[in-house]
């Protein structure tokens, strides 16, 4: 009897950020026009500095690979977002709820290990700037973004392994717009406490561990930026707000969602959605606003190609 009373889950209902159909579409205009400015403004950060012989230290390599990620992190939900928008049924089946959780924590957690990686980079170009050119080389560089995308890999295969062994026979409702773990979780039919605990320790421990790490590696950064001329001083203070600025807007909702029991809280669709479309669609933007020679370069860019 057990067992023909059984039903696999197959597909989810996605809930989605509200049930007012007015709100679902101030949302919808508001996403699109931001996606459509944004993401090309990314992908012209990206060519610009593969185009720039003149931006070719490592932190504008990095600069390039942040806007990549950033832009392949938001892909993984903005479209399927603002097509949901406009259908009455939001469904999504297990495989591709499986595959969107994979892919959104490979591309979230390779640009947490980038954000450390241009913290290292940082922190040799200012404290060791005898030794920069020698330890950031082509080959550290390569070295550093292959541990990154392999660090990115293994935090995902981790997550979807410990999912992929949860056995769901119930409810298939999911209360946000976009399949994640906490969510998905909690449609378990077992208990799933041991594997909270799991998720816990393998997103939000990593993530809390990352950010103090960064900020103290800032703050010896600043400390060390007092002996610098003020010409000096003042380039590397701007160089490293806007990666603290970063940081923050990085790891801040990440270790509200992740770093805590998986229960809802009124805030956690808003902070969602700055975290996976608002967030990593600004960060390469805030980097070149604060960056003059890539301002210069892409004004270069795109006066060559400028169709009058």
């Amino acid at each position: 009897m057990e067992k023909e009373n059984l039903t696999v889950v197959t597909e989810f209902i996605l809930l989605g950020l509200t049930q007012s159909q007015d709100a679902q579409l101030l949302i919808f205009v508001l996403v699109l026009v931001f996606y459509l400015i944004i993401l090309p403004g990314n992908f012209l950060i990206i060519f610009t500095i593969l185009s720039d012989p003149g931006l070719t230290a490592p932190l504008y390599f990095f600069l390039g690979n942040l806007a990549f990620l950033d832009a392949s992190y938001s892909f993984i939900v903005v479209p399927r977002m603002l097509v949901d928008f406009l259908s009455e049924k939001k469904v999504i089946s297990y495989r591709s709820c499986i595959t969107q959780l994979f892919f959104l924590h490979f591309f979230g957690a390779g640009e947490m290990f980038l954000l450390v990686v241009m913290a290292f980079d940082r922190y040799i170009a200012i404290c060791r700037p005898l030794r920069y050119s020698t330890v950031m080389n082509p080959r550290t560089r390569y070295a550093l973004l292959l541990a990154l995308w392999l660090g990115g890999f293994t935090h995902s295969i981790v997550q979807v392994a410990l999912i992929l062994h949860l056995p769901f026979c119930g409810p298939n409702q999911l209360d946000n717009f976009f399949c994640d773990v906490p969510q998905v979780i909690k449609l378990a039919c077992p208990d799933t406490f041991i594997v909270e605990l799991l998720m816990v320790s393998n997103s939000g421990l990593l993530s809390l561990l990352c950010f103090l790490g960064l900020l103290a590696s800032y703050a010896v950064i600043l400390c060390h930026i007092r002996k610098y001329s003020s010409e000096g001083k003042n380039k590397a203070i701007s160089t490293c707000t806007t990666h603290i600025i970063i940081v923050f807007l990085m790891f801040g909702p990440a270790i509200f969602i992740y770093t805590r029991p998986f229960q809802a809280f009124l805030a956690d669709k808003i902070v969602s959605l700055f975290h996976t479309v608002i967030f990593p669609l600004m960060n390469p933007v805030i980097y070149t606003l604060r960056n003059q020679e890539v301002k210069a370069s892409m004004r270069k860019l795109l006066s060559q190609h400028m169709v009058f």
